[in-house]
């Protein structure tokens, strides 16, 4: 890499503080200009969409999640108001919480647990990580973010003792994901036995008339928020989904919404070079052959960005994760995305990506401020700990780019609630754009719902394969007469694993007698 080349190709806003490196990928000179037709007809295409053009034809949706921080944008003045209003609930809400006018048995809630899955929390536990401070927060955060009974109890543990101190936000824009609804009535049997009414504790964020707006309408919830059709979980940080949350903990949601709208200003631009997503999506596309062919790698070199990589993870992958573009052709689209931080990953996969199989292209995120205190120890003469952060990834950079490993690096002034903003509204935009370059539907996902279905139909035999167990009670048959007996002779090796898991767990009832070879292993059941 040459100095005049980093002078062409390093972007560099003074009004954000937030700068983009992309001399480090190989690209020709004439690369941007033969893409120049494509990137006008991308801005032309998100121009439509925030207008509140169809953009995501599949389920015949808007898609309005840039209207969340510029309410006025909204193709409806009955949507802006409704957005408006929305955030002024929000922050009213918040300050009953923290002034105590909206509090538990034991008074003023100092705890706050938050159930949902993919979108409904991966944004915020990112924001909460990045912006947190025990110190300083108002509440202290949890999650459930699965399904998994054991992760559940992990953080019911943490709570201990703290139920009527802890106030409960649940977030499912249809009401009914299982994950979510699976955690919620954990945490209501939890409240329940603690004898503590769990309405008087419970928040929802959902969709008009969904399932859990009944739920909480009919069970008097402390407060419900919306979740509109024209913005995907995956898109959701900046609506009540974190905004809610992040405002309970005591951060800066007006920070946040005015980074992410002063990113948007400036990533509307047509003028290619003066567009850092442009040049961002322009430089997937090149460093992917516009097919996925390279996985993307986000190191940070900031702690409090070590969840950015999980967060980018569903943005970018079910964005991008297509089998089909917009013309029903066969693409099987994607970029695969994973990350850790730096400078832990010199001690970890960094050996691989400088040596290893070249299937990859890194992302790496500085931040130029150390800490917030005014002095920082000398850990040697003139140098500090934040020294050697900045020299490990500038010696990164340069080891990997030794040998053919190409990066782009986006750097920041800090960790902030603006920044953070405009780190959201930045890759929102870049994967909107690239998906416009590629020609797919960015705001779907029809490979989820497929998930959901098989998962319903595995429930489905689980029940049946209960039922026959309990209606012959002592009885032992093996995996395969069990499904041959229910009329499911092709499932045998699901009718398996559902038996291994039911003999797992004592309170089933259900019991196995291991036998030499395995599939001859018996189960039966107390009936």
């Amino acid at each position: 890499m040459n100095w005049s080349r980093f002078k062409s190709h390093f972007y560099q806003n003074a009004d954000l503080g937030v700068a983009l490196d992309i001399s480090r990928i190989p690209f020709p000179d004439s690369f941007l200009a033969e893409k120049e037709p494509a990137m006008q007809q991308a801005f032309t295409d998100m121009a439509a969409l925030e207008k509140g053009a169809i953009a995501n034809p599949d389920e015949k949706r808007m898609v309005g999640h840039y209207w969340l921080r510029a309410p006025e944008l909204a193709p409806t003045p009955e949507l802006a108001r409704e957005i408006s209003s929305t955030l002024e609930s929000i922050k009213g809400f918040a300050a009953q919480v923290h002034a105590g006018e909206v509090a538990g048995p034991k008074g003023k809630f100092k705890q706050l647990l938050v159930i949902g899955i993919g979108g409904s929390a991966l944004g915020p536990q990112f924001v909460a990580h990045a912006l947190g401070n025990p110190r300083k927060d108002k509440l202290a955060v949890a999650f459930f973010d699965n399904t998994d009974p054991d992760g559940i109890d992990y953080v019911l543990a943490e709570l201990r003792g703290q139920l009527a101190k802890t106030i409960v936000v649940v977030i499912s824009k249809s009401g009914g994901t299982a994950e979510t609804r699976n955690g919620m009535l954990e945490a209501i049997a939890a409240f329940k036995a603690a004898g503590l009414d769990h309405a008087k504790h419970f928040v929802a964020i959902t969709g008009a008339s969904s399932k859990l707006d009944a739920t909480a309408i009919s069970e008097g919830w402390l407060a419900r928020f919306p979740m509109w059709d024209w913005v995907g979980g995956r898109t959701s940080e900046l609506c009540a989904v974190g905004l809610l949350p992040a405002a309970l903990q005591g951060l800066d949601i007006q920070g946040m919404l005015d980074g992410a709208a002063a990113m948007d200003v400036v990533t509307r631009s047509t003028a290619t070079a003066q567009n850092p997503a442009a040049l961002l999506a322009l430089m997937w596309f090149y460093a992917t052959s516009g097919r996925g062919a390279k996985d993307m790698v986000v190191l940070p070199y900031k702690d409090r960005l070590l969840l950015f990589s999980r967060y980018l993870q569903q943005l970018v992958m079910e964005s991008l994760g297509k089998e089909h573009d917009l013309k029903g052709n066969v693409v099987n689209q994607g970029i695969a995305v994973y990350g850790n931080k730096g400078s832990t990953d010199q001690h970890a996969y960094v050996q691989q990506l400088r040596d290893g199989v070249n299937n990859f292209f890194i992302t790496f995120i500085e931040v130029l401020k150390d800490r917030d205190a005014r002095t920082s120890l000398e850990v040697e003469p003139g140098i500090t700990a934040g020294d050697y952060l900045q020299g490990f990834y500038l010696g990164t950079r340069d080891a990997l780019s030794e040998k053919d490993r190409h990066s782009v690096t986006i750097t920041l002034p800090d960790v902030s609630p603006r920044t953070i903003g405009m780190l959201i509204a930045l890759y929102e935009r870049v994967v909107g754009l690239y998906a416009s370059l590629i020609g797919i539907n960015a705001y779907h996902q029809p490979g989820v719902e497929a998930g959901k279905k098989a998962a319903g139909g595995v429930i489905a035999l689980k029940l049946k394969i209960a039922a026959a167990l309990k209606a012959s009670p002592g009885k032992a048959v093996t995996a395969e007469e069990l499904a041959a007996g229910i009329g499911a002779a092709e499932q045998s090796e699901l009718v398996f694993k559902i038996l291994e898991h039911l003999a797992a767990n004592k309170h089933t009832g259900v019991k196995k007698r291991a036998r030499t070879p395995w599939f001859q292993s018996r189960y039966s059941s107390k009936g």
